[in-house]
């Protein structure tokens, strides 16, 4: 859990970064301010999940629990569905697409619950 946790968000912060320059100087021309918005909007909850990936990761090291193995993959499949959904839309034009970022949203918020949960229990 902790290697793949770790390279994972390593991964989702370096691809975030690329994202966001990318939309900055790349897409700026081609998409209206409100597709940049939302494609901005998947890149930030991409790098903020990135770096708590990366804390649930650490915090795996010292007190491995079964609920910081499920905030961490709860975190993962936000980043796809809620980020990507987002990507996917802007990019593609589909606006059906969006109804799958609630899903990555949920996601999103079960991990911080769990991520929560775990560090209720953890003991000093």
């Amino acid at each position: 859990m902790i290697r793949s946790y770790l390279v994972l968000a390593a991964l989702f912060g370096f691809s975030g970064v690329a994202l966001g320059a990318f939309a900055a100087h790349g897409l700026k021309a081609s998409l209206s301010a409100a597709y940049l918005a939302i494609f901005q909007t998947g890149v930030q909850y991409q790098l903020i999940h990135a770096l708590a990936l990366f804390g649930v990761a650490l915090l795996g090291l010292h007190a491995p629990s079964r609920l910081l193995t499920a905030a961490g993959a709860l975190f993962c499949a936000g980043v796809v569905l809620f980020s990507g959904s987002l990507y996917l839309l802007t990019l593609s034009g589909v606006g059906k697409l969006g109804v799958i970022t609630p899903l990555g949203g949920t996601a999103f918020l079960a991990g911080w619950l769990c991520l929560a949960l775990a560090g209720w229990r953890i003991r000093s």
